[in-house]
C-alpha cells in the first residue's frame, strides 16, 4: 500500500486503520532515545520534530545524515516533519520570509530523502496588543500569501502541507480555519484533539471561552489528513493549562477516534502527551525516565482505546481484524 492510500488520501483505504506513530522527542531529547521508546511500544513510524533541541529541518548535514542513518538501522520511518515552519513563535510582521523559504526547501530535501509526503505547518502569531487581545489588523493578506507560497513549494514536490489548529491565526476559531483552506488550495488539515479545548474561541466575544472539540472536529473532519492525539483543558479566567492521559479530559478522544472508524478515515495517528515535557513551555520537564515511562504509558492506553472501539492492534497499526 503506497503512502497516499495509508494517509486517505486519493484512493480511500477498503477498511478504517491507523498507523500509530508520536512526538518521541517528548520522551527522549536524542534520536536514539527516540528510537528506544518507539521499539518498546512495537511502533515503526516517529513523528519528528526536535532531536537534540533542534528541529531536524535545522540540524545541519551531517548531524541530519546520521539520524537518517540511525533511524535506517533500526527500521524506524518518519511519518510527518513537525516543523516550526509559520508557528505560533513566528512573527509574520517581522519574519525573513526568503530565511523561511530556505527552511522549506530544505526541509523538502529532507523529506524526499526519507520518503516523508506530510510535513506540519501553522500560519503565524497572533498579533495582539500588551494585553494579549487580538488586534484588528491580523495582517491576512501577507499571511495567506507566506502561506500560499510555502504549500505550493511543498505541493509541487508531492508533500502535503497540514496545518494544525493550535495558538496560530489558523486556530483561533473554526471560521480562521476555513478561511485559510478557501485561500489555499491543497492545504490539508492536522487535527490535534486536545487544542480546541486549550485554545480560546476568538469567534466569541470577550472573555473568550475555550473551543469545543467535537464541534470543531465535526466542522473540519472532511480536511483533515493527519491526527494528533492530547487530552487536557486550558482554564479560562487564569489561562493554566492542565494535560492529562486520553479519555481523562474533555477532548473527546474516544468518540472521535469512533467517527474516524465510522467513516473510513485511514492514517497516521500520532501521540503528543505534553505530560512531562511541554514543547512550547520549558518549564514543563521531567527526568528522563519519566519522560520515557509517561509516552510508553500514553501509548499503551491508545491502543487499549482502539482495542475497546473494536480494532485489532499489532506492530503499531490499527485495523478491524
Amino acid at each position: 500500500m503506497n503512502i497516499t492510500e495509508l494517509l486517505g488520501i486519493g484512493a480511500a483505504p477498503s477498511h478504517p486503520f491507523f498507523i500509530l506513530c508520536g512526538f518521541a522527542d517528548e520522551a527522549a531529547d536524542s534520536i536514539e532515545g527516540q528510537i528506544e521508546v518507539t521499539k518498546a511500544l512495537g511502533w515503526k513510524w516517529i513523528e519528528a520534530r526536535s532531536i537534540d533541541g533542534q528541529n531536524i529541518h535545522d540540524l545541519s548535514d551531517k548531524e541530519f545524515a546520521q539520524v537518517a542513518n540511525k533511524l535506517e538501522s533500526a527500521h524506524i520511518r518518519i511519518s510527518c516533519f513537525g516543523s516550526t515552519i509559520a508557528n505560533w513563535g513566528k512573527n509574520v510582521i517581522d519574519e525573513d520570509f526568503a530565511q523561511t523559504m530556505q527552511t522549506v526547501r530544505r526541509a523538502v530535501r529532507r523529506m524526499q530523502f526519507l520518503d516523508v509526503k506530510l510535513v506540519r505547518i501553522m500560519s503565524y502569531a497572533i498579533i495582539t496588543d500588551s494585553r494579549g487581545n487580538p488586534l484588528p489588523d491580523q495582517r491576512v493578506e501577507t499571511r495567506l500569501a507566506h502561506l500560499g507560497a510555502i504549500c505550493s513549494e511543498f505541493l509541487e514536490h508531492g508533500i502535503t502541507p497540514v496545518h494544525e489548529n493550535c495558538f496560530n491565526y489558523g486556530g483561533m476559531s473554526i471560521a480562521h480555519t476555513r478561511q485559510i483552506l478557501d485561500a489555499i488550495p491543497g492545504l490539508k488539515l492536522v487535527f490535534d484533539t486536545g487544542n480546541p479545548s486549550l485554545t480560546p474561541d476568538f469567534s466569541k466575544p470577550k472573555p473568550w471561552p475555550n473551543q469545543d472539540t467535537w464541534q470543531s472536529w465535526q466542522a473540519l473532519k472532511a480536511n483533515v489528513a493527519h491526527l494528533h492525539i492530547k487530552d487536557g483543558w486550558r482554564d479560562a479566567e487564569s489561562g493554566k493549562e492542565t494535560y492529562v492521559f486520553p479519555g481523562e479530559g474533555p477532548s473527546r478522544v474516544a468518540d472521535i477516534l469512533s467517527d474516524c472508524i465510522q467513516s473510513a478515515y485511514g492514517g497516521f495517528l500520532s501521540i503528543e502527551p505534553h505530560m512531562a515535557v511541554v514543547f512550547h513551555d520549558a518549564r514543563i520537564h521531567s527526568d528522563d525516565e519519566q519522560r520515557k515511562a509517561v509516552y510508553i504509558e500514553y501509548g499503551k492506553r491508545i491502543e487499549a482505546m482502539l482495542r475497546n472501539l473494536g480494532l485489532a492492534v499489532e506492530n503499531g497499526e490499527a485495523c478491524f481484524s
